[in-house]
C-alpha cells in the first residue's frame, strides 16, 4: 500500500523479486482464504473490504513488534535507539531548541528525528507509529488512539507592519476590523474546530483569507510584503527580529488553544523517551509515571 499497488516498487524497496512478492501475497490469500487485493488483469489497484481489515489488522502486527523491539532495545541498552517526533513548526521554531538542546547533551547517542507538518499530519504520522510522539493543537487530541499530556497554553497576535492602520486604531481590535483586511495565517486555522474559526462563525463574519502557510516565518514574511496581516502563535513574535512588524495582544477574540504532546495508547516508553515528556510538560516525574500508567 505504501508503493501505491505497485508490486514493482514494492520489490524494489524489500530487495526482492516482483515475481517473489506476488508469490507472498498468494500464499497469504490462500491460506486467509480471502482475496485481499482488488484486481485489474495482473495489476493490484486496490483493497477489498476484507482487505482492509487485514490490512490495519497487519498494521497493528507491526506496531506490536517495533513495541518488543524497543523493550528489547531498552533493557539491553537505554543509552541507544531513534526517538522520532513529529510536530508543528511553530512548536519545532519556537518550543523545542531548548528541550532538544539538552536532549541531545544527555542522550548523545539517541539518534533524533523530527518532522514537520500540520496537526493533521502529526496526528497521522503518530497514529500510524511513524513518530513515537506528537506535539501539536486541535486535532492530535480528538484521536481516540492516541493519549495526549497537556503542556501549556497560548494564544494569537496580529502582526502587521507598523504603519497598518490597525495599529493606529485607537479602540481595542474586533473581528469585525479584522475581517476587513486581507488575512495569512496558517494553514489549518480555518479548518475544524479551532478556536480561530469558532469566533468568526459566531460572530457570522467570514474573514478574507488570501494565504495560509504551515510556517509562522513564511506568514511574517508575506505580511512585511504588505499581502496581509498575519494571524500567528503569540511565541513566533520576537520584538528584537521582527523589527518591522507590530504585534497586538488578541486573547480578548480567541479562547487560548493548548499544546499538546501525544503517543499511542499502547507505546512502550523508553526511558529517555520518558525524559523527553517530562523535560517538555514540565510534569513531575511521579506525576508524569501515574499518567501514563493510567492511558490504556
Amino acid at each position: 500500500m505504501n508503493c501505491n499497488f505497485n508490486v514493482s516498487h514494492a520489490a524494489d524497496n524489500l530487495h526482492t523479486s516482483q515475481p517473489g512478492v506476488s508469490k507472498q501475497i498468494q500464499l497469504l490469500e490462500d491460506e486467509i482464504k480471502v482475496k485481499i487485493f482488488v484486481r485489474n488483469g495482473k495489476r493490484l489497484v486496490g483493497l477489498t473490504e476484507p482487505g482492509q481489515y487485514v490490512y490495519e489488522a497487519i498494521g497493528d502486527i507491526l506496531k506490536k513488534v517495533k513495541n518488543i523491539r524497543h523493550i528489547s532495545d531498552n533493557y539491553a541498552s537505554s543509552e541507544d535507539g531513534v526517538f522520532t517526533i513529529a510536530t508543528t513548526h511553530t512548536q519545532a521554531r519556537y518550543k523545542l531548541p531548548k528541550v532538544v538542546e539538552w536532549f541531545v547533551k544527555q542522550y548523545p547517542n539517541i539518534k533524533l528525528n523530527i518532522h514537520q507538518g500540520n496537526p493533521d499530519q502529526v496526528t497521522d504520522q503518530v497514529e500510524k507509529g511513524v513518530a513515537d510522539i506528537g506535539i501539536a493543537t486541535e486535532s492530535i487530541g480528538l484521536n481516540d488512539k492516541i493519549f495526549t499530556i497537556p503542556c501549556y497554553q497560548w494564544n494569537r497576535i496580529l502582526v502587521a507592519p507598523v504603519n497598518h492602520p490597525l495599529n493606529q486604531l485607537d479602540s481595542t481590535i474586533t473581528l469585525n476590523d479584522l475581517s476587513q483586511h486581507p488575512i495569512i495565517t496558517y494553514d489549518y486555522a480555518f479548518t475544524g474546530s479551532t478556536s480561530v474559526s469558532k469566533a468568526f462563525k459566531q460572530a457570522h463574519l467570514s474573514p478574507n483569507i488570501v494565504l495560509t502557510a504551515i510556517d509562522a516565518d513564511v506568514i511574517k514574511t508575506y505580511v512585511n510584503l504588505n499581502l496581509g496581516i498575519g494571524l500567528v502563535a503569540e511565541m513566533a513574535y520576537d520584538k528584537n527580529k521582527d523589527i518591522d512588524l507590530k504585534a497586538i495582544d488578541l486573547s480578548h477574540l480567541f479562547e487560548p488553544s493548548t499544546t499538546l504532546l501525544g503517543l499511542r495508547k499502547d507505546l512502550f516508553i523508553r526511558s529517555f523517551v520518558f525524559d523527553f515528556i517530562q523535560r517538555f510538560s514540565g510534569l513531575k516525574p511521579d506525576n508524569l509515571k501515574k499518567k501514563l500508567e493510567d492511558r490504556v
